[in-house]
């Protein structure tokens, strides 16, 4: 009897111990303590990437441009400044006037979902090498807002839309088209066209360029006060490249060009322009 009673005692206290279990200070939670939500993104002004068309001597081609916002959802806010418009008066957008984002960007499970509204559907007529620019145009945006290569998935309304502007099909998810083929070889990313610099202005960008030789020039009222060349991290790549110029206070249009190993028989070097005042 005495120690079917001690064996009830000790059972109760230990019930008793588990129901008023306290976390002890220092000491994490074991496996049993509920789980903790996820942190909020926190919003911070980052610089997102948009990529724009052009129409260049040698076809319409994407540049990119950056634009400084204040952003948890990079993602959607990258395609929302896309669709907005660039600074640069030399890059458009050919998304149907009024077309914004639906819903928020999602990435999931290897693939990026974009939802437009319906005033992506046009109409408009872009013949079929601009419409696959364009469509290429938001790839190209959300990616590297996201950093990722996934294929993106294109909504419409909510829904998938078997293609858009009667030329390019999107009832699968769109995938990065070779950025050779599609984007400009030669990229201007600071400062950005109508920033207001210093006198010693420092000039970066990304180029894909014949034997890494990236040349350039800064001119006023049309004529050439600087020139020079800088040299690309890696040749034939796109790979990044920086050159520092003085300058008197004015205004002034920095000029990269791609070089042109074939002295001018080959097709028109690409070209980027950003124009700048010097305080």
């Amino acid at each position: 009897m005495t120690t079917v009673v001690l064996v009830a005692l000790l059972g109760g206290a230990l019930a008793a111990g588990c129901a008023t279990q306290r976390p002890v200070p220092g000491v994490p939670p074991g496996p049993s303590a509920s789980p903790q939500p996820a942190p909020a993104p926190v919003a911070e002004a980052r610089a997102l990437p948009g990529y724009y068309v052009v129409e260049t001597a040698a076809g319409p081609r994407l540049f990119r441009e950056f634009h400084r916002v204040v952003t948890a959802d990079p993602g959607s806010d990258a395609v929302r400044e896309m669709l907005r418009g660039p600074q640069d008066p030399d890059y458009r957008t050919l998304w149907p006037a009024g077309t914004a984002l639906r819903s928020p960007v999602t990435a999931a499970d290897g693939l990026i979902t974009v939802d437009l509204t319906r005033e992506a559907l046009g109409p408009v007529s872009l013949g079929t090498a601009a419409a696959e620019l364009t469509v290429q145009q938001l790839v190209y945006t959300v990616q590297a807002a996201l950093q990722s290569v996934d294929p993106v998935r294109l909504l419409v309304d909510g829904a998938p839309v078997p293609e858009l502007f009667g030329a390019v099909g999107t009832a699968e998810p769109v995938r990065r088209a070779d950025q050779y083929a599609v984007r400009s070889l030669v990229q201007i990313d600071t400062p950005a066209d109508g920033a207001v610099v210093g006198r010693t202005v420092t000039v970066s960008g990304e180029a894909a360029a014949f034997e890494a030789n990236v040349p350039w020039e800064v001119l006023r009222e049309g004529v050439v006060v600087q020139r020079g060349f800088t040299t690309a991290a890696e040749g034939q790549r796109f790979a990044p490249y920086t050159f520092t110029v003085k300058l008197e206070p004015g205004d002034y249009l920095v000029r990269v060009t791609e070089d042109d190993p074939s002295g001018g028989e080959g097709r028109p070097p690409f070209v980027d322009n950003k124009r700048i005042t010097v305080s």
